[in-house]
């Protein structure tokens, strides 16, 4: 296969959301030229950036500076999920995509996600462990080997690296909280 080909058949979403300088739309439409107003609107709903882009007074046509900085970097993040949303592909990597992020929304965005990308295959890089809590498969990366692989009760039983996470992680959260 061309890697054209294959470049059309993935969207791929990393950490540092990379945004180009014209409008709202102009971005989410990047790889999928034809997309509706209406597919944008969706895309946002899903990737939990609606209701700020619709805070704006250009909504849509709003302006974005090269690079998004004039936006978050959660807005930021939503944003180029939004756009890999429009895209429609086979197959969609999230490179740490959801770090700036809360907890709550990363937790509806992940939800809405799984019913969006259904038909796809979806790769989560992830330092959080809630972010891939239920995934169908979770590989453990320690000092860049692989350490464990299993759902997230299977690795909370066999693999230490990942239950100390867990724990370290669930401890944080606790503290934020409480």
């Amino acid at each position: 296969m061309p890697q054209h080909q294959l470049r059309d058949k993935i969207a791929y979403v990393q950490q540092c959301a990379w945004l180009f300088a014209g409008t709202i739309a102009e971005n989410l439409r990047y790889s999928n030229p034809g997309a509706t107003d209406n597919e944008l609107w969706h895309a946002l709903e899903v990737a939990q950036a609606a209701d700020f882009v619709r805070s704006l007074p250009d909504g849509l046509s709003s302006f974005v500076a090269q690079g998004g900085t004039n936006f978050s970097g959660g807005q930021k993040q939503r944003l180029s999920i939004a756009r890999a949303l429009v895209k429609k592909p086979e197959l969609y990597i999230f490179d740490d995509s959801f770090s700036a992020l809360d907890f709550k929304t990363d937790a509806a965005l992940r939800k809405a996600l799984a019913a969006e990308t259904r038909h796809s295959a979806v790769l989560i890089i992830a330092q959080r462990v809630s972010t891939i809590r239920h995934a169908e498969q979770i590989v453990v990366l320690h000092e860049g080997e692989p350490v464990g692989t299993g759902t997230h009760e299977t690795l909370m039983e066999n693999c230490s690296v990942y239950r100390e996470i867990y724990e370290s992680q669930t401890k944080e959260a606790n503290e934020q909280h409480g």
